[in-house]
């Protein structure tokens, strides 16, 4: 299982597909949650209010990835589905893309439609800055201050990465690990004299 994974460094610029005089305003968003999934298209919708249709589709999530598709309006599956097939082609996660469309006066076909919202979620991924990210677990030790120098030795030899610290005569560090080497890192530290690992 590779627990490295693609998704968007930033927000892409907002990108223009027209198609019989309809306007498709294509947009990519970074997402970490549902709950920022719908304020980025809150935030479409009242910044179109003239718009006839704000369709979109968002992917959260590595191992098992959630998804949900949105045709707002546009015969089904002919909006939504073309938008999240171009989140699977480019083999994305933890992404919004959401389609704004102006009606031209000139009616599509469900097959036109199914164009026309492809076109413009794949323009606005290529004008997208991808990354790949990898998967990291975290998890807590504690140990007395006596302690650090080794604690700090593991963490300089595994490449770790220090998500929080609290130091006291009792030491707390929240530590994040790739995921695939958690679970060697994480017997290190249970392993090692004065030094807890708290689950």
């Amino acid at each position: 299982m590779s627990d490295q994974y693609k998704t968007l460094l930033k927000p892409s610029l907002e990108i223009l597909f027209k198609e019989r005089n309809s306007k498709f305003y294509g947009y990519a968003f970074p997402i970490k949650d549902e709950m920022q999934a719908k304020e980025y298209i809150d935030a479409l919708h009242k910044a179109n209010s003239k718009a006839n249709h704000v369709c979109y589709a968002w992917q959260l999530g590595i191992e098992n990835p959630t998804f949900r598709v949105n045709d707002d309006g546009e015969p089904s599956n002919s909006a939504g589905n073309p938008i999240y097939g171009q989140i699977q082609s480019f083999e994305i996660t933890n992404v919004l893309i959401a389609v704004v469309r102006y009606f031209g006066g000139t009616k599509l076909g469900v097959g036109g439609l199914i164009h026309a919202y492809r076109t413009a979620a794949q323009l606005a991924l290529q004008n997208s800055i991808i990354v790949e990210r990898i998967q990291e677990e975290s998890f807590s030790i504690s140990f007395k201050y006596a302690a650090m120098n080794r604690v700090m030795r593991i963490i300089k030899k595994r490449q770790l990465r220090i998500v929080s610290q609290t130091t006291d005569l009792e030491c707390t560090f929240v530590i994040a690990v790739r995921k695939k080497h958690s679970e060697e890192v994480k017997s290190i530290f249970k392993n090692a004299p004065n030094i807890t690992l708290n689950d």
